[in-house]
């Protein structure tokens, strides 16, 4: 007879951090189970719960800090939220693994790779270190890591974001669990090795036989990659359904706005015939770097191309998408053209050409001229009000403003931004990743400026909040006829909001084009990669 019993069973699970006298509940009375074999995704924004439920599974929060007020966690027969700490220990990488969002954080920077992937097999299976360094190269080759007998005793700064996720899959396969979670694995990655990753998780998830809990705000993954998904919203568990039913006939109304938050084409055609003059132009656009060696760094080894003989336009009120993997260029090209980062080339900024101005003739132009970055949080300062960082470049360019006038200008950007008045005396940390975008948004709109380079805006963003961010800038685009650089891997939203596209690919553009005209007849083989791995056919 078949045995359905469920391979973790969650019941009633509620979560609370604080101690039994006083607590703040974050999950509430969630159900939901896995069964062997089977892929399910947990998903929601940022908030939601997902990450403190999987916590929770291997008990992972500080002991002192949080309590379990109602609920059981089965697994394969025994309640985990009862096992002593000695006995969970047996359990947690032997019976279930989990990756964590962000490798470089997990994995110790001060011991080889190769030490930290035989810990698991010497704890759990007792083997020698020669047998442990045996099973890793040989499981380190089938996750893709190419001479893993090389790569051994690295350290995880000496590798790539996609290499160091996939020492996190082998080390958390190295017992061969029977449930594996996997916390936004594939964020931080460029968007042909998320595809990578997903891939190897099906082959590894179809050869060991284990089930496999996916969390992740990425529906688009989700829909490639489940058989089953629980929606979360405040802790609570909304919805539950099978791909299929969840995509075609989502019930619930969170489910429906987290569905109707993907994406979608914004922009109008751009009339080009009536601009004839760009409002900046890149002309043979290099830039290199040299790297050294030896004593005091004195002999030249190679020349990294960043940026190599680069051609651009881009006219009053357009949105130019640059699109390419880590290290195309994408960032050192806007820098360059925003005379951030040294290079050779014409750079004409209207009817100047600005690539021979110094610094001091170029600060009056740099008003003109403004950038958003990816993180808003690491871009503000903590130490500053907001009024002090939205109002901060108005005392260098508008040093005439009297301080009565300097805050009713300030006032009048937040509310353009979707802010209040009340926010004028707060700090950064009081506000939630969407907010925080919004003021770093506000501090370049108030110098008016006529371009903005905008450097991954929406990529740390939930896609309820990137929708709103994006329609945030198409308005203020069309109020104030600003151009746009818009840098991001993410090609939903490149598609979005881009009018034209730069694909990029070791510093030089292999395909340059109208952004419909790109996503529908793509011509170079790199671009068509770039949309396959991307997942647009599960759309």
């Amino acid at each position: 007879m078949l045995d359905t019993t469920p391979l973790l069973d969650v019941q009633d699970l509620t979560v609370a951090f604080g101690n039994h006298q006083q607590s703040t509940e974050v999950v509430h009375h969630i159900n939901f189970h896995i069964q062997h074999g089977e892929k399910i995704a947990l998903v929601g924004e940022s908030g939601s719960g997902k990450t403190v439920t999987a916590l929770s599974i291997l008990r992972l929060h500080d002991v002192n800090q949080v309590v379990f007020p109602s609920g059981h966690i089965l697994f394969a027969g025994q309640n985990l939220l009862q096992l002593s700490e000695a006995k969970l220990r047996k359990v947690r990488g032997k019976d279930i693994a989990m990756i964590f969002q962000e490798p470089m954080t997990s994995l110790n920077p001060v011991y080889p790779i190769g030490t930290q992937l035989m810990e698991p097999l010497i704890l759990h299976e007792g083997l020698s270190k020669k047998a442990a360094k045996q099973r890793m190269l040989d499981l380190l080759e089938h996750t893709g890591i190419e001479e893993p007998h090389k790569r051994f005793w690295v350290y995880p700064h000496m590798l790539s974001g996609g290499q160091r996720q996939r020492v996190m899959i082998a080390m958390a396969l190295a017992c061969r669990p029977k449930l594996l979670i996997a916390d936004e694995p594939t964020t931080a990655l460029d968007v042909t090795i998320q595809l990578q990753i997903i891939e190897l998780l099906e082959k590894m998830q179809a050869e060991f036989g284990m089930a496999i809990l996916m969390i992740t705000h990425d529906l688009n993954m989700v829909r490639r990659f489940a058989e089953r998904i629980c929606v979360m919203q405040h802790g609570h568990i909304v919805e539950q359904a099978t791909v299929g039913q969840l995509f075609d006939q989502p019930k619930h109304e969170y489910t429906q706005h987290l569905l109707n938050s993907q994406p979608e084409r914004m922009q109008t055609d751009y009339d080009y015939a009536s601009n004839e003059q760009p409002l900046l132009a890149g002309k043979n656009i290099r830039c290199h770097f040299a790297t050294q060696r030896g004593l005091f760094f004195k002999h030249t080894t190679n020349q990294i191309k960043a940026v190599d003989n680069v051609d651009l336009q881009l006219f009053p009120g357009e949105t130019l998408g640059i699109v390419g993997e880590s290290g195309s260029g994408k960032t050192t090209l806007g820098m360059c053209l925003l005379k951030l980062q040294a290079c050779s080339g014409e750079i004409h900024f209207g009817n100047q050409r600005i690539d021979r101005v110094r610094n001091r003739a170029l600060r009056p132009l740099r008003r003109y001229f403004q950038v958003v970055f990816q993180d808003p949080y690491s871009s503000l300062s903590p130490r500053m009000t907001i009024e002090q960082i939205v109002g901060e470049g108005l005392q260098v360019h508008f040093p005439r403003l009297n301080r009565k006038a300097r805050r009713g200008k300030i006032i009048k950007v937040l509310k353009e931004v979707g802010l209040t008045e009340d926010m004028l005396w707060r700090y950064p940390h009081e506000f939630s990743g969407g907010q925080r975008q919004r003021i770093a948004v506000a501090r370049v709109i108030i110098l008016e400026p006529k371009l903005i380079l905008l450097d991954e805006p929406t990529s740390a963003l939930d896609v309820s909040v990137q929708k709103q961010v994006l329609e945030l800038l198409q308005t203020l685009q069309q109020k104030h006829n600003i151009s746009y650089l818009f840098i991001s891997h993410d090609l939903k939203v490149i598609r979005a909001i881009s009018h034209r596209i730069i694909v990029m690919r070791h510093g030089e553009f292999v395909e340059y084009g109208e952004t419909e005209k790109l996503f529908t007849h793509p011509q170079h083989s790199y671009t068509q990669s770039l949309l396959h791995a991307s997942l647009f056919a599960a759309n």
